[in-house]
């Protein structure tokens, strides 16, 4: 039995209809909810806008076994053409609050705020410590998981606690071992911090071998909310600074639809010089090109497809290995339906 019939088989549409009303969407196309603005459809979107309608809506698609994932701003990853089965979670939770009276100051985010806002709000404070994550454009739920950083700094260095909600078992030709989930509080240890990753981010068979077969039947552990400290701040210092980084963003890096950063950079290196010196700046396949500022990002130039980026990644790879003996490991996780 396909994949697609198999969870076609498990899903009850009349009844997520009844116990998610409006909030329920079939047949989403998610590039309407990535960065990119590339990916099929998946077969269900279920919107949610706080933590605690997070945790009951993966609780109830849980407990009713049904494959499950959450986006957030969909940033970072490269959604198939094929789309997703099972059920999306878009992750709008965007509550925020800060406490300046401890010692250090700390903020409270939900998981689906915006991370680059997020340090907006917090020079508006005076407090510092975040001016580095000025215009990353992800959410603070998908920066514990990568691990995001700029200008030397990540989230492992602010980060005080996460909270996530542990899920047992994976997914298995659609069958989910079913246990309660748990809401736990995470420390920095448990999360396992490296460059740009966590033992929250899967990985994906593309980083070890050209040919990718995945479906989206894992199930995850969800970042809820996380609680970041921060530093009292001059008022002028943490102005120039969220400046100077915002300006140096702006210049750097590229408008338009695009993933972020493709690769990581490798050990004393970087992803963007190699692929520059390689002659790929400004390639293009289809409507995907690497960008003429920044070989590091790939930019969708209007209409291009999942397929279309995933053989500019190839070239990348292959003709820097090639010309520079340096095999460029993939910063985004591919997610979805992929045979390729």
């Amino acid at each position: 039995m396909s994949m697609v019939k198999m969870i076609n088989k498990l899903i009850n549409w009349d009844q997520l209809h009844e116990i998610f009303g409006n909030r329920m969407n079939i047949d989403a196309p998610l590039s309407m909810i990535t960065a990119s603005q590339v990916g099929g459809k998946a077969d269900g979107l279920i919107s949610v806008h706080s933590v605690e309608e997070l945790v009951d809506t993966v609780c109830k698609l849980y407990q009713l076994k049904l494959p499950i994932m959450v986006l957030g701003a969909g940033s970072n990853v490269l959604v198939s053409d094929a789309g997703m089965r099972g059920i999306i979670i878009h992750n709008l939770a965007r509550d925020v609050r800060f406490d300046d009276q401890t010692q250090p100051p700390t903020v409270w985010a939900a998981s689906g705020a915006n991370f680059g806002l997020l340090a907006r709000m917090a020079v508006s404070k005076n407090l510092a410590g975040l001016e580095w994550a000025a215009g990353i454009p992800g959410t603070v739920g998908g920066a514990v998981v990568g691990n995001a950083g700029a200008h030397g700094r990540a989230i492992a260095d602010n980060l005080m606690l996460a909270e996530i909600l542990h899920l047992s078992g994976v997914c298995a030709n659609g069958e989910i071992p079913f246990t309660v989930p748990k809401r736990e509080q995470w420390t920095v240890d448990r999360l396992q911090f490296s460059y740009r990753t966590s033992s929250l981010k899967s990985k994906t068979e593309a980083d070890s071998r050209e040919n990718v077969s995945q479906k989206t039947t894992r199930v995850e552990n969800i970042v809820l909310s996380a609680l970041l400290g921060l530093e009292p701040g001059i008022e002028e210092e943490v102005q120039r600074k969220f400046k100077e980084y915002t300006t140096y963003r702006r210049l750097t890096q590229p408008p338009g639809a695009s993933m972020g950063s493709m690769f990581k950079n490798p050990p004393g290196d970087f992803a963007g010089r190699l692929i520059e010196a390689a002659g790929l700046k400004g390639k293009r396949f289809g409507q995907v090109e690497i960008s003429k500022l920044h070989a590091n990002f790939f930019v969708n130039l209007g209409n291009a497809s999942a397929a279309d980026i995933w053989e500019l990644i190839k070239l990348a790879r292959y003709t820097v290995e090639d010309k520079f003996g340096v095999r460029l490991e993939l910063e985004i996780e591919l997610i979805g339906d992929w045979d390729i």
